[in-house]
């Protein structure tokens, strides 16, 4: 059975075919169909040649032993707790997910439920908008199972005092599985909130995660979203991250990818209201043969907004980085600011980056820079190291840190920033 058959299979038994998610589904089920999977004739996917992943062994069902006492020593400590949202196998389990916060500040639902419920109409809105960024098979393939995601909601003036941390747990023991999670935020007026995702790995079978995470932040709300992808080398990963600044707001997102076998970010900044400010750092830590494709987009479309990107990268042994930046500023969008920079070191022979930074500009009142690096270590500061006392792999490891530290430091909750800190120094061979 090809893996097309096991996904028709897998569409022709959703139930819900009949609502208002299941138009949604319908349509996307036939762009997909139309479109089929990115390629290497796809400019864009060009690198990340994500066709080659699927196959027949893939396994699309939910039927899982997971249960609450099972999952429990993968799960955050600490404040980090307080507030847990888990999808198991990409579907989101309520059962096990836990909220701590006030109803009246945050409330977290089915998304099948929010499409008919007092929600629905910004549902209807909202959903599938990432699509117009990335017209292409794999966005529209998670559209098209779409119902089994999950909506967040962070109500008018509250702050959400801990973090919502997003766990993804994807089981692999009995074999290949795919998973494709799907998350709405509205993010309402004058709120704020902090996301964290977190990926997880059981078993040691190859796995393969197509996720599409929207968030719409309206009039001075504040969003930091967080990733750590970190699933180890059998795990393949295509995730879209979509912003939409719908008023005047602030957002900020931090990328970190530490793991994979295939790995594609996309991250995309959509500016539709005047005086907005939004920031997005990255941090890429390869080795092995991994291949992480960064892409980024940011659209400014009104006045007087500003935009700040700064991605880096680290490649060891055989792997790839890459990383391909788009600014846009349309032709009403005066008076804005955006930088972006890419910086990669290459510490294996074999190692390579590919680095992109782009702008089009359509207004001509603007102030905007770009920019990319791509060398080795410091072979000065290196010696230095080595001549007070230090071993090798300590230097290197000391000096990438600090490498690093400029993407770490944009992390504002300590507990988040000291957990991706423990992360990239264990991966460093270093205890900091």
């Amino acid at each position: 059975m090809e893996a097309t058959t096991l996904l028709q299979n897998a569409f022709d038994k959703q139930i819900n075919n009949s609502d208002s998610l299941g138009v949604f589904h319908a349509d996307n089920w036939k762009n997909y169909a139309s479109w089929g999977l990115p390629a290497i004739k796809h400019e864009e996917w060009k690198y990340a040649r994500i066709k080659n992943v699927f196959n027949d062994k893939m396994i699309l069902s939910d039927a899982t032993t997971i249960n609450a006492e099972s999952i429990k020593p993968h799960l955050l400590k600490g404040n980090l707790s307080n507030n847990a949202i888990l999808f198991i196998n990409g579907i989101y389990n309520a059962t096990l997910s836990s909220i701590s916060e006030s109803a009246t500040t945050i409330e977290v639902k089915p998304l099948s439920v929010a499409a008919e419920d007092e929600d629905a109409a910004f549902v209807k809105e909202h959903l599938g908008h990432s699509q117009k960024y990335h017209p292409d098979g794999i966005n529209a393939l998670n559209a098209a199972f779409a119902s089994s995601g999950v909506y967040i909601k962070i109500k008018k003036g509250k702050k959400v005092v801990h973090p919502v941390v997003v766990y993804h747990i994807t089981d692999t023991t009995t074999g290949f599985m795919f998973s494709q999670p799907r998350i709405l935020v509205n993010a309402e007026a004058a709120s704020e909130v902090v996301l964290l995702e977190t990926y997880i790995r059981l078993g040691s079978n190859e796995s393969l995660t197509n996720e599409v995470f929207e968030i719409c932040a309206a009039k001075d709300a504040i969003v930091n979203y967080i990733k750590i992808q970190n699933e180890g080398r059998n795990a393949n990963h295509v995730g879209t991250t979509h912003i939409r600044q719908l008023e005047k707001c602030v957002t900020n997102a931090v990328t970190f990818t530490l793991s994979g076998k295939l790995v594609r970010n996309n991250l995309n900044m959509v500016m539709e209201a005047a005086n907005s400010e939004t920031h997005m750092y990255g941090l890429y830590l390869l080795n092995g043969e991994t291949l992480a494709d960064n892409h980024t987009i940011v659209d400014n479309q009104q006045p007087n907004c500003l935009s700040n990107e700064l991605y880096k990268g680290i490649m060891d042994e055989k792997s790839t980085g890459v990383f391909n930046g788009k600014i846009f500023v349309r032709q009403d969008a005066q008076k804005t600011n955006a930088y972006q920079s890419n910086k990669n070191i290459l510490i294996g022979e074999d190692a390579s980056a590919n680095t992109k930074p782009q702008l089009e500009i359509f207004a001509d009142d603007v102030k905007c820079s770009h920019g990319c690096t791509v060398g080795k270590l410091d072979q000065d500061a290196l010696f230095y190291l080595k001549a007070r006392g230090l071993s090798e792999q300590n230097a290197k490891a000391l000096l990438l840190h600090a490498f690093a530290i400029d993407i770490l430091d944009q992390i504002k909750n300590e507990e988040i920033r000291n957990y991706a800190d423990k992360l990239i120094s264990e991966r460093l061979s270093y205890n900091f």
